[in-house]
C-alpha cells in the first residue's frame, strides 16, 4: 500500500499490490477538481438520482411501494434486526473485558489526535443529536401513555395497541418505569453497540493494516485481493445507499421540529414549503463548514452543541422536579436492566406494534447510519486503544442517552402525573418539547436554545455525513477536494427535501428499513474481520500499549 493520507508508521500493514486510488478518475470542471472512484461514485450517486426522480414522477406508486417495503421489513425481519442488535452489543462489551482491549489504534506509540472534550463533543453529536432533541420528550410520553392504556386486541386476536411487553394499565407508576425502560433501550447500549462495531473496524484496518479508511478495507480477512472487485463496490455502494437515506431520515425530523419551534415561538407557517426553506438554509450552513475541515468545522460545532445541551438539559433539571427527575434517572437505569432481557427477546414476542413499529425501525435507522458514524468515529479515533474506544463510544453515551431521556422525558411524565398537564402528551410529535417547556421558567428562551440545537445538530449531521459519504466515494481518500464534500452536503439536502416532498417521513423512514436489512449483514461479518484483525495484532507482543 501507498500513502492514503493517514497518519505514518502504519504498526502492521497487509501486504497488497492495491494502490490507493488507483480505480479513480480525476480532473476538473473549469476550476474545480474531482478526485473519485469509479465505479462506486457513479452507480451511488445514478442510483440516489433515479430513485428520486421515481417519487416525484410516480408519486402514488412510489407511496404504495413505501408502505409495502416498511411494513414487508418490519414484519419479517424484526426478529432479525433484535437478534443482530444483542450480538453487537454482547460483542463489544466481550472486546472490552478480553486482552484485546488493550491494542492500540494505530500503533503502540499513537497518541490520540482529539482531547476527551473535543471527541467526546464529536461522537454526541454525530451519532445521536437530532434524535435527542426529536425523541427525548415525544418518546417517554408515547411508550407511557401506550403502557397506561393497556393492551388491547382486534376480532382477530391480535394486539391492536402500541405497549411495550404487556403494558402497566391503569397504574401510572409502571407505566413511567416501563416507558422509560422502553425509551433507554432504543439509545443506550445496543445502538452504540452498533456504531462501535463499524468505527472499530475502520480505524484497526485503516490505522493498523494501513488499508483506505472505507468500508470494504474492513473485509479483507474474508475477500483478500477480490475486495478491491466487485464485491467491494457493492459493500461500498450499499454503505452509501445506507448513510444517505439514514441522514435523509434525520434531516427530516429534524426539519419538521425546528419548523415546529419556530410556529411556537415566532408563528412560523407549518408545512412542506417551511421545511424546505429550513433544509435548504441550515444546508447552506453546512458548505461553510464542510469547507473549514474536521477541525476548525465539525469539533468546533459539535463543541457548541455539547455546550448548549449542557445548558438546556442543566435548565430542566433545575427548574423542574430537580429531586424527582434526580431519583428519576437512577430509577430508569434501574429499570432499564430489569426489563432489558424482556424487551431485547426477539422470539415470541405479541407486542408486535412495540416491536415492529419502534424497535426494528430503531435498530434499522441506526444500522443505516452506522457507516456514517462509524466512519467518523474511526476518523476522530486514532490513539486510543480498543478498551478506552469501545467504553467510551459504547458505555459513556448510553449514560448520557439515559441522563438525557430522565431529565427531559422524566419532566413532561412529572407534568402529566402530577401536575395533569397534559398539553405535551397531546401535542404532535415534533411540538412536544416545545410545550414541555411552555411551563418552565423562561420558555420562549429555552424554546429559542432548542431550535438552535436542532439546527446545529442538523449542521453538524450534514457536515460529517457529507465528508463520510465523499471518503467512500472516493476510494478511502481522506484528502479529496473539498468541492466532492460540498456536492454531497448539496446531494443529502435534496434528497431529503425530495422525500419529504414526495411521501413525507414515511417514505423516509420507508427508505432507512430498506437499507438498513442488507447492511445488517454486513455489520455481522464485520464481527468475525474484526476478531481476525485483532488476533493478527496480538501475534507481536510488541503491539501492546
Amino acid at each position: 500500500m501507498t500513502d492514503q493520507g493517514l497518519p505514518e508508521p502504519i504498526p502492521s500493514p497487509i501486504d497488497t499490490e492495491y494502490e490507493l486510488g488507483q480505480d479513480n478518475v480525476t480532473g476538473s470542471l473549469g476550476p474545480i477538481g474531482f478526485d473519485v472512484h469509479n465505479p462506486v461514485f457513479a452507480i451511488s450517486g445514478l442510483a440516489v438520482v433515479a430513485f428520486v426522480f421515481y417519487t416525484l414522477a410516480l408519486p402514488t406508486q412510489a407511496a404504495a411501494l413505501f408502505d409495502a417495503l416498511f411494513a414487508g421489513v418490519t414484519t419479517r425481519f424484526d426478529w432479525f434486526f433484535l437478534t443482530a442488535a444483542n450480538i453487537f452489543v454482547v460483542f463489544c462489551l466481550v472486546l472490552i473485558v478480553s486482552p484485546w482491549g488493550k491494542i492500540r489504534l494505530g500503533g503502540p506509540d499513537a497518541t490520540p489526535d482529539f482531547g476527551y472534550v473535543g471527541w467526546f463533543a464529536m461522537l454526541f453529536a454525530a451519532g445521536m443529536g437530532i434524535g435527542l432533541m426529536f425523541y427525548g420528550v415525544s418518546e417517554p410520553l408515547g411508550h407511557f401513555t401506550a403502557s397506561f392504556g393497556g393492551v388491547t386486541t382486534g376480532e382477530d386476536g391480535l394486539r391492536t395497541d402500541w405497549a411495550p411487553l404487556g403494558g402497566a394499565e391503569g397504574d401510572a407508576e409502571a407505566s413511567m418505569r416501563l416507558g422509560m425502560a422502553a425509551t433507554i433501550f432504543h439509545w443506550g447500549l445496543h445502538p452504540w453497540a452498533i456504531y462501535a462495531v463499524v468505527g472499530l473496524a475502520l480505524a484497526l484496518f485503516s490505522y493498523n493494516k494501513g488499508l483506505p479508511l472505507t468500508i470494504r478495507s474492513a473485509f479483507y480477512p474474508l475477500l483478500g485481493d477480490r475486495v478491491w472487485g466487485w464485491p467491494g463496490h457493492v459493500i461500498d455502494i450499499l454503505a452509501v445507499f445506507a448513510t444517505l437515506f439514514g441522514l435523509a431520515t434525520s434531516l427530516g425530523f429534524g426539519a419538521t421540529q425546528a419548523n415546529a419551534g419556530l410556529n411556537a415561538v415566532f408563528g412560523l407557517p407549518i408545512g412542506p414549503v417551511s421545511e424546505v426553506l429550513l433544509i435548504s438554509g441550515i444546508t447552506a450552513i453546512a458548505l461553510v463548514s464542510v469547507l473549514r475541515g474536521l477541525e476548525a468545522g465539525v469539533k468546533r460545532l459539535s463543541e457548541i452543541n455539547m455546550g448548549l445541551a449542557i445548558i438546556l438539559l442543566l435548565f430542566v433539571l433545575l427548574t423542574g422536579p430537580t429531586l424527582a427527575l434526580l431519583a428519576g434517572f437512577f430509577d430508569s437505569l434501574g429499570a432499564y436492566f430489569v426489563y432489558l432481557p424482556a424487551l431485547s427477546n426477539p422470539v415470541g414476542r405479541t407486542d408486535t406494534n412495540f416491536v415492529q413499529g419502534w424497535t426494528a425501525f430503531y435498530w434499522a435507522w441506526w444500522i443505516s447510519w452506522s457507516p456514517f458514524v462509524g466512519m467518523f468515529i474511526a476518523r476522530v479515533s486514532r490513539g486510543r486503544t480498543v478498551r478506552e474506544f469501545l467504553i467510551s463510544v459504547l458505555l459513556i453515551p448510553s449514560l448520557v442517552c439515559v441522563l438525557w431521556m430522565s431529565v427531559f422525558g422524566g419532566a413532561a411524565l412529572q407534568q402529566v402525573v402530577a401536575d395533569a398537564y397534559t398539553a405535551a402528551q397531546e401535542a404532535d410529535l415534533p411540538l412536544q418539547l416545545f410545550k414541555m417547556l411552555d411551563v418552565l421558567p423562561l420558555a420562549g428562551l429555552t424554546s429559542i436554545i432548542g431550535i438552535v440545537l436542532v439546527v446545529v445538530f442538523f449542521v453538524t449531521s450534514s457536515d460529517s455525513g457529507s465528508l463520510v459519504i465523499d471518503t467512500i466515494t472516493s476510494g478511502g481518500k481522506v484528502d479529496a477536494p473539498a468541492a466532492q464534500r460540498v456536492f454531497w452536503a448539496c446531494f443529502e439536502g435534496a434528497v431529503a427535501i425530495v422525500l419529504l416532498l414526495g411521501g413525507g417521513l414515511a417514505a423516509l423512514q420507508s427508505m432507512v428499513i430498506s437499507t438498513g436489512l442488507p447492511f445488517t449483514l454486513v455489520l455481522l461479518a464485520l464481527c468475525y474481520t474484526i476478531v481476525q484483525g485483532l488476533r493478527s495484532e496480538m501475534d507481536a507482543p510488541a503491539k501492546l500499549a
